[in-house]
């Protein structure tokens, strides 16, 4: 019998949806381009590259593509600092390489959403070196955030502000003022109250809509509207500041009203362009940036920070399907990405808090995530021991849960592979700010950018050129060329996961089932399918009333109506 009543963020079936609700259910991919698929062999991943995958992303089954920053860039952040939102980084190719990859993508039924980072840009803009080369209080400085400096001559910073990667959040410019950075210094804020910055960037949506882009993932969401009083407040008091909506820094209520004319851009096409915010905010106010007046949906993260646990894996999906309920929206679900250390590896240590510089700031990535892997990755991935095998079963079995619940999954490259974090990669081979910004807290993010591997053997397994970080000797074995040929591997189970989950999704409820074990979790889902999940390293002997047609499972099983430890099953009455 039903634990409680049905949880239903839509009622309608994916049979009757419109095309303008595709994004509803999807199972987006995301690509890091650098690191997908090198064609010109130059060591870096670039478009031609996403191109000549296509067929691989159309077995694999996914609804849409998610590409992370592929424009201009010098890479001081991984391709978010970004020089012209309005091109492709000649490293990677030009905009008929974009727009030959647009239309392979879709020839294959295939959506395409792509980053853009409002928040910020490049300290190479144009817009930043006309501020650099204008006065104070010129209109070119407006567009930015500039303060005059503290003392006499300005040479002290306007506040003690700490960026997210470490080191301080303000930056000098010679004249007494200095800009703010809440990531790298190659990275200056926007100032979203100039009228001639959120015209730009209206102009940019239209830009790449027109070019037949579907979506955008909004980088940094929350951090847009900013109002910093004369008088700034030290970093301990912008801390024990509530985030309320009148916060100087995050997550402004009027923030939305920029949401709210970029929604009025969407909605000139026919289907509507959709939006995802990346918005670390309290979960009660996620439901602001996925309202239909808004972006329209929000990642969900908290699956990033929860231990391999009954108890909060449902805690978490309760609460979500109703925050999804409120906002009108469906929510996301999220195990993996560019930046947290890949779940199968996240799975295999054991948890631990996050570490504090010895300024008390936090890594960027560590603000509201996972931190397991903190201090394996800081040991060389000596210690604490990853058991690795138990890792990926329990990647296995984390992933089967998440793709059988209602709302879009966002899939992380690699992941398909069962890939693992990289935790010796070597100082010189590493290109994260954090790590040079952190040292001691932070070796960074590149553990899970490293270039995928296509096949066992060559220079890059199968990725190109020499890859831009090098790949460890152990990514041979997860390689897609051993694996595709494999029917127990993890890029098999994803296959037929996808392929199951396209057939079976209808309309996005679920219903809870007892399973009388404290670590078995069990729902059932409309169109009379159910996903048991068995947290526990224990066997679960399935009742009576979950029994039935085993459509897909995790791991290897003894029994047909047993679930074994640490394992997913799908399964049909």
């Amino acid at each position: 019998m039903t634990a409680e009543a049905t949880l239903s963020t839509a009622p309608q079936a994916a049979a009757t949806r419109s095309d303008a609700e595709w994004w509803r259910q999807a199972a987006v991919y995301q690509i890091y381009p650098r690191s997908f698929a090198d064609a010109d062999g130059n060591g870096i991943g670039d478009l031609k590259g996403v191109t000549s995958r296509v067929p691989y992303l159309r077995e694999l089954g996914i609804d849409a593509v998610w590409l992370s920053p592929f424009y201009p860039s010098a890479l001081a952040d991984g391709g978010y600092d970004v020089d012209d939102y309005r091109d492709v980084d000649p490293k990677i190719g030009t905009l008929a390489d974009f727009d030959e990859m647009t239309a392979a993508l879709h020839a294959a039924g295939i959506k395409l959403i792509v980053d853009i980072v409002p928040n910020h840009t490049s300290d190479r803009h144009e817009w930043f070196r006309e501020a650099l080369a204008a006065p104070k209080g010129s209109a070119a400085r407006d567009r930015y955030i500039f303060r005059d400096g503290l003392g006499p001559d300005g040479a002290q910073p306007p506040s003690d502000w700490t960026s997210g990667f470490g080191g301080p959040a303000w930056e000098p410019v010679g004249d007494g003022q200095w800009y703010h950075h809440f990531f790298a210094r190659e990275q200056p804020d926007l100032n979203w109250h100039n009228p001639e910055v959120r015209e730009d960037f209206l102009r940019t949506l239209r830009f790449w809509s027109d070019r037949g882009v579907d979506g955008f993932r909004v980088d940094v969401a929350h951090g847009l509207s900013k109002d910093l009083p004369e008088n700034l407040p030290t970093q301990a008091e912008l801390d024990a500041l509530p985030v309320d909506g009148n916060h100087p820094v995050w997550d402004r209520d009027d923030v939305h009203e920029i949401y709210a004319e970029w929604r009025r851009v969407f909605d000139e096409y026919d289907p509507p362009r959709i939006a995802v915010a990346e918005a670390w905010v309290a979960t009660d106010r996620r439901p602001a940036y996925a309202s239909p007046e808004g972006l329209g949906q929000a990642f969900n993260f908290d699956l990033l920070g929860a231990p391999f646990e009954a108890g909060p894996f449902r805690e978490i999906v309760t609460s979500n399907l109703e925050l999804a309920e409120r906002s009108g929206s469906s929510t996301t679900w999220v195990l993996s990405n560019h930046d947290v250390v890949r779940h199968a590896t996240r799975y295999g240590l054991p948890p631990e808090p996050a570490r504090r510089a010895e300024d008390g700031s936090l890594p960027a990535e560590s603000d509201a995530t996972q931190k397991t892997g903190t201090t394996w990755l800081l040991n060389g991935g000596r210690e604490p021991e990853l058991q690795a095998e138990r890792g990926l079963r329990r990647a296995r079995a984390a992933t089967l849960f998440e793709l059988a619940l209602p709302g879009s999954a966002y899939l992380y490259q690699g992941e398909e592979l069962g890939l693992h974090e990289v935790a010796d990669i070597a100082d010189e081979d590493r290109q994260d700010p954090t790590y040079f910004r952190s040292p001691g807290v932070s070796v960074g993010r590149d553990g899970c950018r490293v270039p995928l591997p296509w096949s066992a053997e060559g220079e890059s397994l199968g990725f190109g050129g020499a890859a831009h970080i090098p790949q460890p000797e152990w990514f041979a074995e997860s390689s897609v060329e051993r694996e595709e040929s494999d029917p127990a591997s993890t890029l098999s189970l994803y296959r037929t996961a996808l392929a199951l989950r396209s057939e079976l999704q209808t309309e996005e409820r679920l219903e809870w089932v007892e399973t009388g074990a404290a670590q078995v979790l069990a729902f059932r889902r409309p169109n009379g399918w159910a996903c048991v999940t068995n947290f526990g390293r224990e066997p679960y002997a399935l009742p009576e009333s979950l029994r039935g047609e085993v459509l897909v499972a995790s791991a290897a099983r003894e029994a047909d109506d047993v679930v074994p430890g640490e394992a997913t099953l799908w399964l049909r009455a």
